[in-house]
C-alpha cells in the first residue's frame, strides 16, 4: 500500500540499458535502470519489446500510458546500479541540477536549522559554520538570484551546483542518515 506522501517520478533519464536483462533474471526481457528526474528515484524497469534505449534519455515512468517502459520492476539502491549505470550517474544528475537551477538556487534561500547544531546548509559538502552564517547574512539581506550571485555575495564559497550535485549523489549512495534531495525510500522487491 502506498504512503499519503509517497514522492513519484514521472519523469526518468536512463543510466543503463540491457538488452536482454542481466543474468539472474527469470524471463530474459530488456531492462533498463534508471534516474527520476524529479526525487531521484533509482529504478529498474521493464522496456517494451522491439524498443531500444539510449543512456541519457528522458522515458515517462508516470501513471498515464508508457510508450517505452512497460513497468517499473523494482526500486534500486545505489550498489544494484551496474557499473555503466554508476559511470553515467555524476554526468545525469548534473545535467539534472543545471536544467532546475531555481529549484537548487532555493534551497540556498530557505534551508532552515535541522537541529539546534545542524543546519541543512552544513550537509553541502564544503559548508561549514563560516559559510553557513555567510549565506544566512546575505540571503537576509536579499534572496539569492543566481548561482553567480551567490558566488558574488558569499566570498570564497566553493561552486554551489557541484556542492549539491555530490551531495545528490551521497544521498542517492546511502552516506548520510540526513536527506535534503533525495526522498528515503523502503526498498522494494516488485513495484
Amino acid at each position: 500500500m502506498l504512503r499519503k506522501n509517497f514522492k513519484k517520478d514521472e519523469w526518468a533519464i536512463v543510466l543503463d540499458f540491457l538488452t536482454h536483462g542481466y543474468y539472474g533474471m527469470k524471463v530474459s526481457q530488456p531492462v533498463a535502470q534508471v534516474l527520476g528526474e524529479e526525487y531521484f528515484s533509482l529504478l529498474e524497469v521493464i522496456v517494451r519489446e522491439g524498443i531500444h534505449l539510449k543512456v541519457g534519455s528522458r522515458v515517462y515512468i508516470g501513471d498515464g500510458k508508457r510508450e517505452e517502459v512497460k513497468f517499473i520492476r523494482r526500486r534500486l539502491g545505489y550498489e544494484d546500479l551496474t557499473g555503466a549505470a554508476k559511470e553515467e550517474l555524476p554526468d545525469i544528475v548534473e545535467n539534472l541540477v543545471k536544467s532546475k537551477p531555481k529549484k537548487f538556487l532555493d534551497f540556498f534561500n530557505k534551508a532552515n536549522p535541522i537541529t539546534t547544531r545542524l543546519h541543512q546548509l552544513e550537509l553541502l559538502p564544503g559548508i561549514g559554520k563560516k559559510h553557513l552564517w555567510a549565506i544566512i547574512s546575505a540571503r537576509k539581506e536579499k534572496p539569492f538570484e543566481s548561482f553567480d550571485d551567490l558566488r558574488k555575495r558569499v566570498p570564497m564559497l566553493p561552486d554551489p551546483e557541484k556542492m549539491i550535485i555530490k551531495r545528490i549523489i551521497e544521498e542517492l549512495e546511502d552516506k548520510d542518515k540526513y536527506r535534503i534531495f533525495v526522498p528515503r525510500f523502503e526498498k522494494t522487491k516488485r513495484f
